[in-house]
C-alpha cells in the first residue's frame, strides 16, 4: 500500500515559514489596531456620547426661587474648565429642577450646580470645611464624584463634580459665588 505524501512534505520550508510569519504579523496588527481604536480602560469609563438634553434628578430646594439663587445663576459662566476639553452649559431635560445648572461635553460626566438646598446633614460642628477662593465649602465624597456644599453664603449651593473633572469647575464657581453673594457665618447646628 502506497502512502499519500503529506502537504507539508511537498511544500518548501520557506513557504511554510512565510505563512506562519504572516499569521503572527496579522495577529499583532489586530491587537495594536484594537488598542488604537479605543480599547483602553479610560474610554470604558467614559459615558456614551450624549446627543440630547441632560436629565437631572430633582432634590428638595426650598430656597431655589430666592433672589440670591437668581443672582448666582445669572452670574455663572457658560463654560467651565474640564479635562480633556472645556465643559459647556448643558440643556436640561424637562422638567428641569429649579435653580439647577449643568456643564458637560458630549462624553463627560456632568458638573451639576443646585441652588437653594436645605442645610446639608453632613454640616456638623466637626465637619471638614475648605476655603476655595475665599468661599467656604463642605465636601462630601461620593462614588466617582464629590459634592461641594457652599456653607458661608445666604443660600446653600451644591456643586457635584465628577472625579475626572479636575479642580477648575470648583475654582471658577467659587470665584463667582464670592463675587456675587454676601458672606455669612457658617451655621453648623
Amino acid at each position: 500500500m502506497r502512502s499519500q505524501p503529506h502537504l507539508a512534505d511537498s511544500l518548501p520550508r520557506a513557504v511554510i515559514a512565510l505563512a506562519v510569519g504572516l499569521v503572527v504579523v496579522l495577529a499583532a496588527g489586530v491587537i495594536v489596531l484594537s488598542r488604537l481604536a479605543g480599547g483602553d480602560d479610560q474610554d470604558a469609563a467614559m459615558p456614551p456620547a450624549r446627543t440630547g438634553p441632560l436629565g437631572v434628578v430633582p432634590v428638595p430646594a426650598p430656597a431655589s426661587g430666592s433672589a440670591d439663587c437668581a443672582t448666582l445663576l445669572a452670574a455663572l459662566p457658560t463654560t467651565l474648565p474640564g479635562a480633556p476639553e472645556p465643559l459647556t452649559r448643558a440643556q436640561l431635560a424637562d422638567p428641569a429642577p429649579p435653580a439647577t445648572v449643568a456643564w458637560a461635553n458630549a462624553r463627560s460626566h456632568p458638573v451639576v450646580l443646585r441652588c437653594g438646598l436645605d442645610r446639608p446633614r453632613e454640616l456638623t460642628p466637626g465637619a471638614a470645611i475648605r476655603a476655595v477662593s475665599g468661599v467656604q465649602w463642605l465636601f462630601v465624597e461620593g462614588d466617582g464624584a464629590t459634592t461641594w456644599y457652599l456653607v458661608d453664603r445666604p443660600v446653600y449651593v451644591a456643586l457635584t463634580v465628577p472625579g475626572d473633572a479636575g479642580t477648575g469647575p470648583l475654582q471658577d464657581v467659587s470665584a463667582v459665588a464670592g463675587r456675587v453673594l454676601a458672606a455669612v457665618p457658617v451655621r453648623v447646628n
